[in-house]
């Protein structure tokens, strides 16, 4: 009876460590999968607003170009 009592405990510990693993693992795998969609969500976005920086950028100096030579004296 005494032995029953240890494999009945030895049973419901190693139950115990396969849930709490098969937890951890299923829980690695959630934020895997959402760090990986996230970044499959910024880096369009990222890249879209840099194009945005760039084409603003370049208006912005070619206005500068076109204010100056409208201001610079005529030869």
């Amino acid at each position: 009876m005494a032995n029953e009592t240890n494999n009945d405990i030895t049973g419901a510990l190693g139950n115990l460590a396969n849930a709490y693993t098969s937890l951890v693992k299923q829980s690695l795998e959630i934020i895997t999968t959402g760090v990986k969609d996230t970044l499959k969500v910024i880096e369009p976005l990222g890249k879209s607003a840099l194009d945005v920086v760039g084409s603003a950028t370049n208006t912005l100096g070619q206005a500068v170009q076109n204010v100056t030579s409208a201001i610079a004296p005529k030869k």
